[in-house]
């Protein structure tokens, strides 16, 4: 990629206003999904540039009661200067109040009669993690507290705690108290703010391509230059039918995590989050659990979530990233029989266990004898065609099997061959099917997976009536596969 200038004034303004439409506009995705799930408290309003709040008036999201949260939205073009001591607390350009003595002073003025506040200081900016303070931020809750409090006047907390409280005019119990209440949601870059608001479009019901997101933001800012404030859930709900958004139900969300962190974690009502147990300097080469983390625990934490999600949930909405084992064992925890329909993100499509097909799709076979022992071992042949790896291994690693059975769409395997939910759909029946013939000769199954990820949990949501399952994850190593998990089926 070519070098790009240096952007102009105007261009991060303009850059800057986009970044507040697009977080105001994940409010109204959220008040819209409250509403749907009957969530306690929801959002049931957006303000935008509000009046008579202070200087935390970007974006408000306004619940049934108290707190509301309120956000001061803060844009960088770069990356020149983190959160930090000296950002907070620097004099405005023209020798106003700094950042945080603005937000002191709206925090007292919202907060003067006891009412509960939430404030948010949101921004593309990283943490300073040298910072005293900030870098006692908990990335869960995104607040300084309680850690902020701890240790005496001399030491560094101490001390800055002191400058702090000197800056923003307040003592330093009330700087403490300040502190309870306010989050610093910081280092959320553009890049990851997008895939964050398309993922709760996608969990809304809602069309979560690029171009219905920016539809959204666009209603926004128009909105804005008519003299809205306030964006009633209705005024949402008619934004929706007029952008033709529209794309299917809300969704409960599972986020599950073992190659890089899920932006959707904050909203997932079960959150299995692995990527720093699983071994890889990058998402593209974790592949197993990093010791002492087992594959075992994986499965327990994922087994473990019908029993999290809210009571009465059918519809689930799969975020995050993983693997094919992890996948299938996610399908698997919520088979079809609970009644549950299950739904990912897929090549910008959602791929859902209740998408329907006109008929089932029976899969080519292939079958290789091996003589190893009374068991059935299973590839998956939809992306590539694993066949010779996972002969290898059988033989290498004198699985007890009797034969492998090689399954593939017709046509044959290539990354393309399963286009959409309801092949994907029809193909995982047709596999199903077919094993529940064949496997009625063998006491247990061992699966291999080459194919796409969402083929992968509705394989898992369908696999009943069989035999119990050990599937197999490729960790790129010298045997290729890896025993994961084992399945009752």
């Amino acid at each position: 990629m070519p070098d790009l200038p240096a952007p102009s004034s105007t261009g991060v303004r303009i850059a800057g206003d986009r970044y507040q439409w697009l977080i105001a506009w994940q409010g109204c995705v959220t008040a819209v999904r409250d509403a749907a799930l009957r969530v306690p408290n929801p959002v049931v309003a957006v303000g935008v540039e509000v009046d008579g709040v202070g200087n935390v008036d970007d974006v408000v999201l306004y619940r049934e009661e108290p707190p509301h949260t309120y956000m001061q939205v803060k844009y960088a073009a770069d990356s020149s200067s983190p959160v930090n001591e000296e950002y907070l607390l620097k004099p405005s350009d023209q020798g106003g109040p700094s950042i945080l003595r603005k937000v002191a002073q709206a925090w007292q003025q919202l907060a003067g009669d006891g009412t509960p506040v939430d404030l948010a200081l949101l921004s593309n900016r990283s943490p300073d993690a040298g910072d005293p303070l900030i870098s006692l931020r908990d990335s869960r809750t995104q607040l300084l507290a309680p850690k902020a409090a701890q240790q005496g006047p001399r030491s560094k907390k101490g001390q800055a705690r002191s400058r702090w409280a000197a800056g923003i005019g307040l003592s330093e119990d009330r700087l403490l108290d300040l502190l309870k209440v306010l989050r610093f949601d910081l280092a959320r870059d553009v890049m990851h703010l997008h895939e964050h608001l398309q993922m709760l479009m996608f969990a809304a019901g809602l069309r979560f391509d690029e171009e219905a997101m920016h539809a959204g933001a666009d209603w926004v800012a128009r909105r804005v230059a008519d003299g809205q404030r306030r964006l009633s859930l209705a005024d949402v709900r008619e934004a929706i039918r007029s952008l033709r958004l529209e794309a299917g139900t809300s969704r409960a969300v599972l986020s599950v995590a073992t190659l890089k962190p899920d932006p959707m974690a904050e909203d997932a009502d079960y959150t299995v989050d692995w990527a720093d147990r699983f071994g890889g300097a990058s998402p593209y080469v974790k592949r197993r659990p990093l010791a002492p983390a087992t594959w075992a625990q994986l499965q327990a934490d994922i087994e473990a979530a019908p029993f999290r999600m809210p009571p009465g949930t059918t519809s689930i909405a799969v975020t995050g990233s993983l693997r094919l084992a992890p996948a299938f064992v996610v399908g698997a925890a919520f088979r079809m029989v609970t009644g549950v329909d299950l739904a990912v993100a897929q090549r910008g499509q959602v791929w859902s266990s209740a998408a329907g097909y006109d008929a089932v799709l029976a899969p080519e076979v292939d079958e290789h004898a091996l003589g190893l022992g009374p068991e059935l071992a299973v590839a998956i042949a939809v992306a590539i065609d694993p066949t010779e790896d996972v002969l290898d291994f059988l033989r290498e690693q004198r699985v007890p099997v009797s034969r492998l059975l090689v399954l593939r769409p017709p046509g044959g395997a290539k990354d393309n061959s399963v286009p959409d939910a309801a092949t994907a759909s029809a193909l995982a029946v047709g596999i199903r099917d077919l094993l529940r013939r064949a496997c009625r000769a063998h006491p247990a199954i061992h699966l291999f997976q080459a194919g796409p990820m969402g083929l992968a949990l509705l394989l898992g949501n369908r696999w009943n009536r069989l035999r119990p399952t050990t599937v197999y994850e490729d960790v790129n190593a010298q045997q290729v596969y890896e025993k994961a998990f084992v399945v009752d089926a």
